[in-house]
């Protein structure tokens, strides 16, 4: 039997602490299975105080960064390498990071599952409050609007000993001006919007997005152990990856 979801907002926090968080709680999600007795997980809220850059290891993102040292500092903007998958992203206030760091082993969730089960807690979210979004082929997040879209929310992870580290960044009442900074995500000419930008006064408040995560992530993962128990599993592929 699973210990349940464990559910932490770690408020407004800078991008190396979160991180500080996010190692220590997969440490005890493997630590609970080596000892026999497996956990879901956690579940970690966080906006990232000050506002932050992230780029990962892949050759082309660096490339990525339009913006000069000075202008970051100017605009009070960290720089943070990362090893998540993915390319280049901003974090900031008036957005909703969620980090679930959840044993795949135990919800018999291999990689592809796990991407799409993180694509579609931010479309239910979306769509809790109004907004109609989307999955898009070929581009990992979520989308919304006609035609190309727009990006509402992006995705990357990292994957070590079928456990994960990151996950998804849903832009609430985010400052949309620091996206031109970089190439979000390396895709050049894609547009990146927010719940404000498409809802208006109708856009919620972070609170109640992260009960409608909250309330998702308990439901789904409730049920991705229902089905590893039953022996209705997705592992397969590599035990450490990044996307």
């Amino acid at each position: 039997m699973l210990t349940p979801l464990v559910i932490e907002d770690l408020g407004r926090a800078d991008y190396g602490s979160a991180l500080e968080v996010q190692r220590a709680r997969l440490d005890a999600v493997l630590g609970a299975r080596d000892n026999g007795a497996p956990m879901a997980g956690y579940l970690l809220f966080v906006e990232h105080t000050p506002p932050v850059i992230t780029i990962t290891r892949r050759p082309d993102a660096p490339r990525h960064l339009l913006a000069s040292p000075g202008a970051l500092r100017g605009a009070g903007i960290e720089v943070a390498e990362t090893d998540r998958g993915g390319d280049i992203t901003y974090h900031g206030p008036g957005q909703q990071v969620v980090y679930p760091i959840l044993d795949l082993n135990a919800l018999g969730l291999n990689l592809h599952a796990y991407i799409r089960l993180l694509e579609e807690a931010a479309i239910a979210v979306c769509a809790r409050f109004g907004l109609p979004a989307r999955r898009e082929p070929g581009a990992t997040g979520v989308w919304v609007g006609p035609g190309e879209g727009a990006k509402v929310c992006a995705i990357g992870v990292r994957v070590r000993r079928w456990a994960s580290l990151h996950g998804l960044a849903l832009n609430v009442r985010t400052d949309l001006s620091h996206f031109d900074l970089i190439v979000p995500c390396g895709l050049a000419g894609r547009r990146v919007t927010s719940l404000e930008r498409e809802l208006g006064p109708a856009c919620p408040e972070m609170a109640s997005v992260r009960a409608a995560f909250a309330e998702f992530f308990g439901r789904a993962v409730g049920d991705c152990a229902l089905r590893a128990r039953a022996g209705r599993v997705h592992r397969g592929g590599a035990e450490s990856a990044e996307v």
